[in-house]
């Protein structure tokens, strides 16, 4: 028993001699490693390179935990980030459903209404695609240039739409190019309604990226988000035309946020609602679309 205690006791005085000096021995091997390093660079290389190949299996080794543990990490984020966005895609789909549930719905009313009234609708209109071959917008301007013009049976006047909505009317049409004036020019005036509450209003532009809605009355329920379509008031544009959102409200008046992005516009849709030419095509020039 005391024998033991005597082994362990001078264990613990070598342990506590070593812990003493081992800074000193460290700081010692340095020295001595950079000196042999400046004597023979090239064994001090070689002993590095011959230590890191003994370390590196050893490293390599805590290396696997640690990047495993990294990748369930990495996978359970992408887990939660897919639960959320399938959540997400869920309650889309739900409001889809009811969406098409009343579309169905009003369908069939509309269907029967007309019916009822001995509705005749509106005939087919005609229209070309045209590819925009110049942006004129400057600072007192907004216009576009197409590749289409009289010889293809475009007319002043006419709707020009894009992908999501309208865009402007036909202004200037020569023989194989027309110009067209944007809904943001100064000079655009068209007669709308805000689709929520049936309100009617004019929209005219003034060279910003969203027009303005005029003459709405004081008491007018204007919201941020309304969805603004054409009156067809005047007869130069069919009613019920998208053209964008309320996207502010600016003392009493609102700020519209057209559909399309008119700054990257390539093609568009030269539409001829006029009765004389429903039913129609406008012949199509080659390069230029259906």
């Amino acid at each position: 028993m005391r024998s033991r205690e005597r082994s362990l006791a001078k264990i613990a005085a070598i342990r506590a001699v070593a812990q003493r000096f081992s800074f000193a021995l460290l700081v010692l091997a340095s020295i001595a490693i950079m000196m042999l390093g400046k004597v023979d660079e090239v064994l001090l290389d070689g002993v590095r390179s011959q230590v890191s190949d003994a370390v590196a299996p050893i490293l390599e080794a805590f290396s696997r935990p640690a990047a495993t543990v990294a990748e369930v990490v990495e996978e359970a984020r992408e887990l939660t980030a897919l639960r959320e966005e399938n959540a997400l895609l869920r309650m889309r789909i739900d409001e889809l459903q009811n969406y098409q549930a009343v579309s169905h719905r009003l369908e069939a009313e509309n269907r029967s209404l007309q019916a009822l009234l001995n509705y005749e609708p509106q005939m087919a209109h005609a229209f070309i695609t045209a590819r925009v071959i110049a942006d004129n917008s400057g600072a007192f301007v907004r216009s576009l240039g197409v590749n289409v013009g009289t010889r293809q049976g475009v007319a002043d006047g006419m709707a020009v739409l894009g992908g999501r909505g309208l865009v402007g009317r036909t202004v200037q049409t020569g023989e194989r190019s027309t110009r067209v004036l944007l809904v943001t020019d100064l000079n655009a005036r068209i007669p709308v309604i805000v689709e929520r509450t049936r309100q009617r209003a004019m929209l005219g532009g003034d060279n910003t990226e969203q027009p303005r809605l005029l003459y709405l009355p004081p008491e007018s329920d204007l919201r941020i988000g309304d969805r603004i379509v054409t009156s067809g008031h005047g007869g130069m544009i069919p009613p019920g035309l998208p053209i964008g959102v309320v996207s502010r409200l600016v003392d009493g008046a609102g700020r519209v946020e057209p559909f399309e992005d008119l700054s990257r516009l390539e093609y568009v849709r030269l539409v001829d609602f006029t009765p004389h030419t429903s039913g129609a095509m406008i012949r199509a020039v080659p390069g230029a679309g259906p």
